[in-house]
């Protein structure tokens, strides 16, 4: 069975400034001395560190600590290393993170001097596929690095199988360069041909970016060691053909530069486009356990044969390591992300409703895991094996069913608990608070009416809009109107309740001033059914914004009105969700105050963290309680300057709500966005007042979580709601041996109440292979998903940790996880080749992408509070919202064919794929962006804007004209597309080539090299090379 690898051979012409690289250990594994470790605190370990690779400084740098070098060599063997922790575990568990070494440079590929750029554009200069027997590499790569780093990469060998692929991508030789000497051509490892022809240039290339203080910009740099001797760990690499370390040259002008071909690297989109080739439009079951599925750009109909859907969970891996051992080896994390209450398309079959009376679900007696696919009947019927601990349980009476042949129950597919990944169960009484049925929710709404919210009609646009959103109040399928109760309340420095009740002629409003001490001051009349109030409800929001018309009050307050709602749905005794509408920085006094300590002296400074933190500690308790009770809350944001996010944004993460924010909000321009997040988030699929437990097979279990959660012990992740939208991510670990016959299953429940007020179980079953061979772990990863892993815990970490460090750790696993590809599942190769998986060809692409993200690096056009809202939007996102978010949608409109309803072909996010006479739509779940490039065709200009040319087009508009040419309606419509099943309604910026606002739109290009640092794709994959060639060596 042959293993697909991605190889790549570039020619390294110099030292880049590196990521220090310790030998491998995988988080918690280390030395279990370090558990004992303060919360968010790394134990120091002595001269820890590699040197920069290959050893050599470029002139003008400033000289490296002497830590760095010395007898260490490339690993140094100082004491063990710190663990990666992040607050104050809930659980034993281990972070989600390889260790780290210090290192005085930055850990993320600086910005290189001119030279660098110029030689890092040809370091990938010669490319080609191969796909890979599963072979180990041979001892003989280079001298042996410490016995730690060569104990962690043995695996199972296997004999080589290589077969070559020559892609249309031509072979290009290296330039000339100081290490390999004049016209090294690399080849291919099993043929010797040397007839490379030259690529074109990407249309950018002659762009050089200005040298960076302290960089010089001579073309020679000191050599430490001529190519003679045996190769130094990491240090020069050699080239198959290559000239045997010829003299350096040291001075003369820089030679003429090969570029590299963009197109020979690995393209997200042709990974894309060749999973739609081969699985779009199909249908897919889940009958197997460990199959991979489609991609999530991929669309295809699912069909539950016994597994849950991916759209329900999907792992980053489908096929488990067999050890801990291989699991630390290999470094890829075991997780899965679980949204369990995923939006399934009209033409796939919804979830089964299980009712057993009061009996309740059937469930093993000691590891209570639910009846599922898994559960193995004998003895005639009358007993079950559980799949998850092998307790052997006796059927109860009513349950029993006899079995056919081959085993099985005879109503094994007409019980969906038997034969589905996912269904639903009723809860009996034993599964609702205090015994008793729960009353149905309801919802809130709280209006900040202080002045600047009256002044630019935000209030009166709310009050008009939810007449209308509220004759859509969600409701069960077979319900006629809506089981939620609504209330209102209005605040700025106090609160006003409204009493709405269906008997009264006219609202009557209730100011609470006691904001210290909020209590309710009405339960009758408060909390009212829509349709019974329906007309006093419409007159108490036709009278808020006169109301308020002569306040000049613009002091808010903003923990009290939390908590004056949360305390009305206890008093209620019901779950619901707070819808808040609040937009400045709550400074009058009163619990949760907050001061503007928006301070861009701390950027890039290890005390960066405090940005991403609370500032009080008010909001923490907060939202344990309002989890207690049921309470979710969702904020609309509508910030003209600094307003706090992380402190804002912390209650609405916990209780499973969704932030929003609209900067600098106007009406005439941005209303629209607004109302269709908001009429999206009161009509979606939610439940209230949730704990969801995931359970797993013996030998493997779940010890971290990210998502819209709160925990209170290690196990019972609880969700004032949790909608259609919400992912949480969970991380496994081993805690004993998997086998290769039973695989690793995962159950997933949560109990939860229904719009409608049931309690119910959703229950989501997977089973994932496990094996022994590396090469099958390899084989079965998912990107995507690890992608979305990677960015939780980066991003859970920045509450902890400095950002470099984070950065370092990232780029620390990719290079581990792609070193143990080579060496234990790649068949023998030069060592300048780089070889990926191919289920991780783009991972390089991705992980750049997430590591040039605004959290993980500041830049000035991303405030505090933007960067805390991306935070936040990310640790509650399901693959494919993050997906889209790391790496946008880019696609041509100029090439529209307006007769087609199909979208137009997805290109590459880099500057170089754009064109002066053409007009690009980009997308990333939050922004659109339609960049007009300075030549796009008159005509198009007149059938998208309606105006003559491109001069005329206003680009303050964030409404496309709705014109009647086709056109405008195949852009229309082709925006609608990409819009739907997104969380967020995407606000559209209208960009012009070479205007101010497209050094915004620059910021989406992701492949290209950043404009306040950040590598390009070509610098990171060179990058990740070389920590790899470190590694091996």
């Amino acid at each position: 069975m042959s293993q697909q690898g991605y190889v790549a051979t570039p020619p390294y012409s110099q030292s880049q400034p590196g990521i220090g690289l310790s030998p491998p250990h995988y988080g918690h594994y280390g030395d279990p001395s370090h558990t004992g470790s303060p919360p968010g605190m790394m134990k120091p370990a002595g001269p820890l560190g590699a040197a920069a690779p290959g050893g050599m400084l470029p002139q003008g740098h400033p000289p490296h600590g002497p830590h760095q070098f010395g007898q260490n060599g490339a690993h140094a063997q100082g004491p063990p290393l710190q663990r990666f922790p992040g607050p104050p575990p809930v659980n034993s568990a281990a972070p989600s993170y390889a260790p780290y070494s210090p290192s005085t440079q930055s850990s993320y590929p600086s910005p290189v001097s001119t030279s660098s750029v110029a030689q890092l554009g040809t370091q990938l200069s010669a490319m080609h596929v191969n796909s890979y027997g599963t072979g180990m590499a041979p001892p003989s790569q280079g001298p042996p690095g410490p016995p730690s780093a060569a104990a962690a990469f043995q695996g199972p060998s296997r004999s080589p199988q290589p077969s070559i692929l020559q892609p249309g991508s031509q072979v290009l030789p290296p330039p000339p360069t100081a290490l390999n000497g004049p016209g090294a051509s690399p080849l291919p490892p099993s043929t010797h041909r040397q007839d490379g022809l030259p690529g074109p240039a990407p249309p950018n290339a002659q762009y050089q970016p200005p040298p960076l203080p302290g960089q010089t910009l001579g073309p020679g740099y000191p050599l430490q060691q001529a190519n003679y001797g045996p190769q130094m760990a990491g240090a020069q690499l050699s080239y198959p053909g290559g000239f045997p370390g010829g003299p350096a040259q040291m001075a003369g002008p820089p030679q003429p530069q090969k570029k590299l071909d963009p197109d020979s690297i690995p393209s997200p989109i042709q990974v894309i486009e060749n999973d739609r080739a081969t699985r779009g439009g199909q249908v897919y079951t889940t009958n197997t356990r460990g199959q991979i599925p489609p991609l999530v750009t991929t669309d295809c109909t699912i069909q539950d044969q016994g597994n849950a859907s991916p759209r329900y969970i999907r792992c980053t891996t489908y096929c488990f390591p067999c050890t801990s051992d291989m699991a630390k080896q290999a470094q890829i994390p075991l997780a899965a992300i679980i949204k369990p209450f995923a939006t399934i398309p009209s033409n796939e079959t919804p979830l089964y409703l299980v009712n057993h009376g009061e009996t309740g679900p059937v469930r093993c007696n000691r590891c209570k895991a639910y009846m599922c696919p898994f559960m193995q009947f004998i003895e005639g019927g009358r007993r079950y094996q559980c799949g998850f601990c092998s307790c052997v349980n006796d059927v109860p009476p009513f349950y029993f069913q006899h079995l056919d042949h081959i085993g099985r129950r005879l109503d094994h597919y007409e019980k969906p608990e038997l034969s589905l990944g996912s269904y639903e169960y009723v809860a009996t009484l034993d599964y609702c608070r205090k015994n008793k049925p729960p009353n149905p929710p309801a919802f809130i709404f709280m209006i900040d009416v202080s002045y600047s919210n009256i002044k630019n009609g935000l209030v009166k646009l709310i009050c008009e809009e939810l007449k209308t959103v509220l004759e859509k109040l969600p409701k069960e399928g077979q319900e006629e109107t809506s089981s939620l109760r609504v209330g209102f309340i209005t605040y700025n420095k106090v609160l006003h309740f409204f009493n709405v009740k269906s008997t009264l002629a006219r609202p009557q409003m209730m100011v609470v001033t006691d904001v210290s001490e909020v209590f309710v001051p009405l339960l009758d009349g408060f909390l009212v059914s829509y349709q019974e109030s329906q007309s006093v409800i419409h007159n108490l929001l036709d009278q808020i914004p006169e109301m308020f018309a002569d306040s000049n009050e613009n002091e808010t307050v903003f923990a009290p009105v939390i908590r004056a709602g949360m305390e009305a749905l206890k008093a209620a005794d019901c779950p619901g969700k707070l819808f808040i509408f609040h937009s400045s920085l709550p400074t009058a006094e009163a619990p949760g105050k907050l001061k503007n300590r928006d301070d861009k002296k701390l950027m890039n400074t290890d005390k960066e963290k405090i940005l991403f933190q609370p500032q009080t500690n008010v909001y923490d308790p907060l939202a344990k309680d309002c989890v207690a009770h049921g309470c979710c809350v969702t904020l609309f944001l509508f910030p003209s300057q600094y307003v706090d996010v992380a402190s804002l944004g912390l209650v609405p993460q916990l209780t499973g709500g969704t932030l929003y924010k609209y900067n600098n909000f106007q009406v005439h321009l941005d209303s629209q966005q607004f109302l269709n997040d908001l009429r999206n988030d009161i009509e979606k699929k939610i439940g209230f007042d949730a704990i969801m437990r995931v359970r797993t097979s013996t030998g493997f279990r779940a010890t971290d979580f990210f998502g819209g959660i709160y925990m209170n012990n290690t196990t019972d992740v609880e969700m004032a709601a949790i909608d259609c939208d919400k992912a949480v991510t969970v991380e496994f670990k081993h805690d004993d041996k998997l086998s290769e016959d039973s695989g690793a299953l995962i159950q997933c429940a949560v109990l939860y109440t229904t719009v409608s007020g049931q309690r119910r179980l959703r229950i989501h079953n997977l089973g994932l292979n496990c094996s022994s061979q590396l090469a099958d772990l390899y084989k079965s990863c998912e990107t995507d998903a690890l992608i979305n892993f990677f960015a939780k815990s980066a991003f859970k970490a920045v509450l902890h940790q400095p950002l470099k460090v984070i950065r370092e750790i990232l780029v620390n696993q990719t290079a581990h996880m792609l070193a143990c590809y080579r060496k234990n599942c790649a068949s023998p190769s030069a060592a300048s080749q780089l070889i990926l998986p191919d289920s991780m060809k783009v991972l390089p692409v991705y992980m750049n992408c997430l590591l040039k993200s605004c959290v993980l690096l500041s830049r000035p056009e991303s405030s505090t509070d933007e960067r805390a809202y991306q935070r936040q939007l990310v640790m509650t996102m399901g693959v494919a919202d993050s997906q889209l978010f790391f790496y946008p949608q880019l696609r041509p409109i100029h090439t529209l064919d307006v007769k087609s309803t199909t979208l137009p072909a997805a290109i590459r996010c880099s500057e170089s794929r754009l064109s002066e006479e053409g007009i690009f739509l980009l997308a990333n779940g939050l922004n659109m962006f339609l960049w007009l490039g300075v030549s796009s065709p008159p005509e198009l200009i007149q059938g998208i804007f309606n105006v003559p040319s491109f001069a005329h087009v206003n680009t303050d508009i964030t409404l496309l004209p709705e014109l009647g040419n086709p056109y405008s309606q195949t852009l229309r419509m082709i925006m609608g597309i990409i819009q739907q099943k997104r969380p967020y309604s995407m606000k559209l910026t209208i960009v012009k080539q070479r205007e101010q606002p497209e050094m915004v739109f620059r910021q989406f290009l992701v492949e290209d090299k950043g404009l306040y640092g950040g590598s390009s794709y070509v610098d990171f994959l060179c990058c990740v090379h070389k920590e790899i060639c470190q590694l091996l060596n």
